[in-house]
C-alpha cells in the first residue's frame, strides 16, 4: 500500500500549494486527478483553474476525474504520486445522489484508498465552522464532505491543516478520535 496524506483547510489557505509541494518531494511520477471541470460562463471559477494548472510542472500528468474517483484510484501504477484536488469539488458533484448510493461511492471509495499501492495525496476542504447552512442541500454537503474528511483522516498516515498560509501536521499536535464501535485510538502509523 502507498502512502495516504490528507491536506484540509479553509478556501486560499494554500492546501492545493502545500499538497503540490509534496507531491514535487515524493520522487514520483505525478498525477494529478482535477476533480473540477471547467466552465468558461463562469469566469471567476475559469480563472481559479487555470491558476492551479499554471503553477503545476508540465511534466505532471493531468486527469479530469469529476466523478469515477475510485475506478481511477485503482488503476494508478506504485510508482506513482496522485494529487486528488478536491474532494469538496467531488462531493459536490455527487450532491444528487441519494443517501444509500452516496454511502457505497464512499465505502468503494474507502476500500479502493486502502488497496492502492501509489501514493495519494487527498486536497480537501474544511466545511462546517460557520453558521449551520440555511438550505438542506447546503447541509447535506456540509455534512457529507465533513464526514468523508474525517474518515479518510483515519486512513491517512499524515493529516495537515493549512490555514492563513501556514501547514499544521495535525498527528504532530493532537490525536485521532476514536473509530466508532472500536474502545482504542487508532494512531497515525497504524
Amino acid at each position: 500500500m502507498g502512502k495516504v496524506i490528507l491536506v484540509t483547510g479553509p478556501a486560499r489557505s494554500g492546501k492545493s500549494e502545500w499538497a503540490e509541494t509534496l507531491a514535487m518531494q515524493s520522487g514520483k511520477a505525478v498525477v494529478y486527478v482535477a476533480t473540477a471541470t471547467d466552465n468558461l460562463d463562469d469566469q471567476e471559477w475559469h480563472q481559479r483553474i487555470l491558476e492551479h494548472q499554471q503553477r503545476r510542472p508540465q511534466d505532471w500528468v493531468t486527469l479530469s476525474v469529476p466523478v469515477e474517483l475510485s475506478a481511477t484510484l485503482s488503476d494508478a501504477k506504485p510508482y506513482t504520486c496522485l494529487l486528488v484536488d478536491s474532494l469538496g469539488t467531488w462531493v459536490a458533484n455527487l450532491l444528487e445522489e441519494d443517501e444509500s448510493s452516496w454511502e457505497n461511492i464512499v465505502a468503494e471509495l474507502l476500500e479502493t484508498v486502502d488497496l492502492v499501492a501509489a501514493d495519494i495525496l487527498f486536497v480537501a476542504e474544511e466545511v462546517g465552522w460557520g453558521v449551520v447552512p440555511a438550505y438542506p442541500l447546503g447541509r447535506t454537503f456540509r455534512d457529507r464532505l465533513g464526514s468523508l474528511v474525517r474518515q479518510l483522516a483515519a486512513l491517512s498516515q499524515t493529516v495537515y491543516l493549512v490555514t492563513g498560509g501556514h501547514v499544521l501536521n495535525l498527528g504532530l499536535l493532537g490525536y485521532p478520535l476514536p473509530i466508532r464501535g472500536e474502545g482504542e485510538m487508532r494512531s497515525q502509523d497504524s
